[in-house]
């Protein structure tokens, strides 16, 4: 069977699979998790159909709390129920998760990991929130990609069912729910084949009926609580050998194997690095490379975190290991470490073998994890007693923790890969322009895209960053673009607000939105700025999209025009491809708006690329001299020292 690719982001893929499984979906929404709901939404609508042949019904509450409530009122009475959720929105449901697992009813928790607000609120991904749900007796499944979600969502709900004990489904808040690459997508068909469907007429013939009435959630005396409680037991035990058997079975569709915990790296390691989430892709860039230098590294990605096999963790992991190194998005104040450090530490410790372990927090509140901080762990584990307690992607001047980044001009991307960058203004049309680039280039080629946005929390009228790779192989990169070879600005006002260069490669292109024409670049254009350009022989580019769009009728929507000029400069695909599949996209997006809309914006596509401008750099900029800010004195430390860093992005 011919495999279907699709391009998509982590929250349609987790969508996607749990539409089969689900007769109800209760929801409330919150960032980042609620494309997933509208994405079931969406699915409904367009009448598709469950594996149980009907249409999912979505009913929306009037906070997390009352979603799990009727969460749990829905599985009483029989129907397969899920929700999607995050950070405090989780928290709300936590009372309803100890019920739904003590129960033993099947529903599961869709979660696009978030921070938790503690000092400040944060939007961002880490993994607070699932940490903090951990004793609820719910299973806890991850995944590190977006490929992953689509692979193992399924065993979630798979084993939810045929297992009786709630899931918890999670993956990285924005860097995997929001991260849009190409993959392969799973046939509800294939699905079918595997579902326990004595399982799922077991579990209807259990809903609350009067025909056949039952006693449930009653309150109980120190009599017989206990006892209670420590029924359970054999349920749980069941569960990782069930999930083994549902990731084999999803290995047999896919042909993509995975295991509760799946190792990556040399067989005969003697430093490894534990960790969840989409910092365990990095790691293995990290890995692979070091192993190719003649080291001898490894990394264990968890996937089943609840409830946790040793058997399974040991089954997995070279017998050569020395030294560990666990990481943790997560922080719990007080605490000898973080969660999945102390389970790593148990598990050594019942199993006799005594390789140096310590934990280290990465990645709070959406903060990028990089190659050079994995590289700086491995060299960490070198030291006869590395430190614990580590913190990575931070400069800790405080109480002095963190783990400098070291090897940060190695280039771990593929090669083949095109990475480029994208500034632009919330709500300028940028992001949306990438979003249809990046399906052009999955859907209509045989390469592979990957596409993140970063933004700030203010979303509309904030800054956006979009980060683009392109290449004949998978990309395996949940990171930042740090080394570009192509940069667009649509806003003229950045050359002095930010490092809009920073990282762009020797050669590489830059294209700019501007009014200048080239003899007032020389003007506009800080030394910074124009020294880069020049010693970096970087191909600098110029559009006046602004006018082109205003001159067809356009207003201010350019993007259009910015992003044909970024099909020619860029030459991912040839540009009359570029071209052909731009003008289709114009036809089904604004082909209900009448001819004149879409010939206006054709018009900007052919614009776009007559009116690129290569800029003649001269050779002075090469020694560009940077003028004197003029200093005020009066001007809080506070001010210079914290929020014009933070205005700059350098925070």
């Amino acid at each position: 069977m011919a495999k279907k690719m699709k391009t998509m982001d982590g929250n349609t893929a987790a969508g996607y699979i749990s539409y089969a499984f689900t007769d109800v979906a209760a929801i409330y929404p919150i960032t980042p998790s609620s494309p997933m709901a509208e994405h079931v939404d969406s699915l409904a609508a367009k009448g598709t159909k469950n594996l149980f042949g009907q249409k999912v019904r979505l009913i929306e509450m009037q906070s997390e709390a009352g979603a799990a409530g009727a969460v749990h009122g829905s599985l009483q009475v029989g129907a397969l129920t899920t929700t999607y959720t995050a950070s405090q929105g989780l928290l709300l449901m936590i009372p309803n998760m100890y019920k739904i697992a003590g129960e033993l009813l099947p529903g599961v928790f869709h979660v696009s990991a978030r921070a938790i607000a503690a000092s400040s609120l944060n939007i961002f991904g880490d993994h607070q929130d699932v940490m903090a749900a951990r004793q609820t007796g719910v299973a806890m499944l991850a995944e590190s990609s977006v490929q992953e979600v689509m692979d193992l969502s399924a065993v979630a709900h798979l084993v939810a069912i045929k297992g009786r004990i709630p899931f918890i489904n999670f993956f990285d808040g924005f860097r995997t729910s929001h991260e849009i690459q190409k993959i392969e997508v799973v046939d509800y068909d294939d699905l079918a084949k595997i579902l326990d469907w004595d399982a799922v007429n077991a579990f209807r013939r259990r809903a609350l009926n009067p025909d056949h009435p039952v006693i449930r959630g009653t309150a109980q005396n120190p009599d017989i609580y206990f006892q209670g409680r420590e029924a359970v037991n054999r349920y749980y035990d069941a569960i990782p050998e069930l999930v083994e058997e549902a990731m084999a079975q999803m290995t047999k569709i896919t042909g993509r194997e995975h295991h509760l915990f799946d190792y990556y790296g040399a067989p005969d390691a003697e430093r490894i690095i534990i960790a969840m989430g989409s910092v365990c892709q990095t790691a293995q860039e990290v890995s692979e490379y070091l192993n190719t230098q003649g080291e001898k590294v490894g990394i264990l990605s968890v996937h089943l975190y609840r409830p946790f096999s040793i058997e399974h963790f040991f089954k997995y992991l070279p017998k050569t290991v020395q030294k560990v190194a666990v990481l943790d998005r997560t922080k719990e104040p007080g605490a000898l470490g973080e969660p999945l450090y102390l389970d790593v530490k148990a598990a050594y410790y019942s199993s006799g073998m005594t390789p140096v372990i310590v934990g280290g927090r990465y990645g709070l509140g959406g903060k990028d994890t990089t190659p050079d901080q994995i590289f700086a762990v491995y060299e960490e584990l070198k030291k006869d007693e590395p430190m614990h307690g580590f913190t990575l992607g931070i400069e800790d001047d405080v109480t002095h923790r963190s783990l400098k980044p070291i090897h940060g001009d190695v280039n771990l991307t593929k090669e083949g890969t095109t990475a480029c960058k994208f500034w632009g203004l919330g709500s300028d049309g940028t992001v949306g322009a990438n979003k249809s680039a990046i399906k052009i280039i999955g859907d209509k080629t045989d390469m592979y895209a990957q596409a993140y946005f970063a933004y700030d929390s203010k979303k509309s009228g904030g800054i956006t960053m979009s980060h683009l790779r392109f290449g004949k192989s998978p990309i395996m990169s949940p990171y930042l673009i740090n080394k570009a070879d192509f940069i667009s600005c649509s806003q003229q006002s950045y050359v002095r607000q930010y490092d809009l260069l920073a990282g762009l490669k020797k050669g590489g292109k830059f294209l700019l939105n501007t009014l200048w024409p080239d003899e007032e670049l020389s003007t506009h254009l800080p030394a910074s700025m124009k020294r880069y350009i020049a010693q970096n022989e970087i191909e600098f580019y110029t559009v006046n999209a602004v006018q082109i769009a205003r001159d067809l009728g356009l207003g201010g929507r350019f993007n259009m025009v910015m992003q044909s000029g970024f099909f020619k400069l860029a030459n991912i695909i040839p540009i009359e491809d570029a071209v052909k599949y731009l003008k289709d996209a114009v036809s089904s997006s604004y082909g209900s708006k009448g001819e004149k809309v879409v010939n206006m914006n054709n018009g900007a596509i052919d614009q776009g690329i007559a009116s690129l401008h290569r800029v003649n750099v001269p050779a002075e900029w090469k020694d560009a001299v940077d003028e004197e800010v003029p200093v005020n004195e009066k001007t809080p430390e506070f001010i210079t020292k914290v929020q014009n860093v933070m205005n700059r992005q350098e925070g």
